[in-house]
């Protein structure tokens, strides 16, 4: 039996065939296909073209689950940044599924972690026994072009998925170097508070270089000319987080700072995230930056600022990490629980 699963973003739109093989757990792709957003003017005239086109020799999906990437009520979204609204029960009825949800593209993350594969992730540490600890309890965090955070309960392959906003929760600087940046934020952008996605995430990492390069010493950086460029250019913006990070690599004193900063940030908050769940099921981190920076997952620098809780340090060491290094871990998920639905 077939089903169909959706990783919908305001820039490219992921759909993919699966099917659900008896002795195997995990959905098997059987083909997908990625769409530019911006090509079409609405989603269900993408969604016909790739059933119409790519499913006409094989069985049509039964199910669907579409991972979007904006608020959801009622399995209704709003696509903002496109300004598509979308209906899970209309699509329902059209394409004539026997069962369709939208859910958050971060939050479907949670139904993939059971059926998981070992190509698809890393573990940073094991984590150890806890005395009544409840290894029912997962997190995951993701930072790529802002920062999501979810939690769930996995008792073998039942999911329920926990909402979390955690990631607009208040930066907190440790330093007087962060204290400096996040005063700067708050001008820069004309904001009366600093949200931890404005640090830890890709356009987080631009802003920390945005505001390093600001300094004196920073006046000739390479990297200055191309600032003038990113005031006009979106796409150069964009740009920008890989940029850094290949300056970082080649040993740039300026954009090491940089990477630092931001690795410490997302650290600190990796710790925060544990000690309020307690997810001793598991502490994931995802996202489009996780796999770019493994490495640096496992750095003294990152573990340091991950333990660094006090007297609740020890805690931390009992829970297990794990970076998850699948770019389309989001499209997975989206077929886990595409195939939950046909037991619904």
């Amino acid at each position: 039996m077939n089903f169909l699963a959706c990783d919908l973003g305001g820039t490219k739109v992921l759909l993919g065939i699966f099917k659900n093989e008896i002795n195997n757990n995990s959905p098997k792709l059987i083909f997908k296909k990625k769409y530019l957003s911006s090509d079409w003017s609405s989603f269900e005239l993408i969604l016909e073209d790739f059933l119409k086109k790519e499913c006409k020799n094989i069985t049509f999906p039964s199910t669907a689950c579409f991972a979007v990437a904006g608020p959801l009520s009622n399995n209704n979204a709003k696509i903002i940044n496109l300004s598509w609204n979308i209906s899970g029960n209309d699509l329902q009825r059209k394409f004539n599924f026997k069962r369709c949800e939208l859910i958050n593209d971060f939050a479907v993350q949670i139904y993939g972690i059971p059926y998981l594969k070992k190509n698809q992730y890393s573990t940073i540490q094991n984590g150890g026994h806890c005395e009544g600890a409840n290894n029912d309890l997962h997190a995951i965090v993701g930072a790529g072009t802002g920062l999501g955070i979810a939690r769930g309960i996995i008792s073998g392959q039942k999911v329920k998925v926990l909402a979390s906003e955690g990631g607009h929760v208040e930066y907190s600087p440790k330093s007087k170097l962060e204290w400096e940046l996040k005063v700067w934020l708050k001008n820069y952008l004309k904001v009366e508070r600093v949200s931890c996605e404005r640090i830890i995430s890709g356009t987080g990492l631009s802003r920390i270089a945005e505001w390093r390069l600001s300094k004196p010493d920073a006046l000739n950086h390479p990297l200055n000319q191309y600032l003038k460029k990113i005031k006009i250019s979106d796409a150069a913006r964009k740009e920008l987080p890989e940029k850094i990070c290949n300056l970082s690599k080649e040993g740039d004193p300026l954009m090491m700072e940089v990477e630092r900063i931001w690795l410490g940030a997302y650290a600190s908050l990796l710790g925060d995230v544990a000690l309020q769940e307690l997810c001793f099921g598991g502490l994931w981190i995802s996202g489009g930056t996780a796999s770019k920076h493994f490495k640096n997952f496992k750095s003294d620098l990152f573990l340091k600022q991950f333990f660094d809780k006090g007297r609740l340090k020890d805690i931390l060491k009992t829970i297990p990490m794990k970076v998850i290094l699948d770019d389309e871990f989001g499209l997975f998920s989206a077929a886990c629980r595409a195939k939950m639905l046909l037991k619904t």
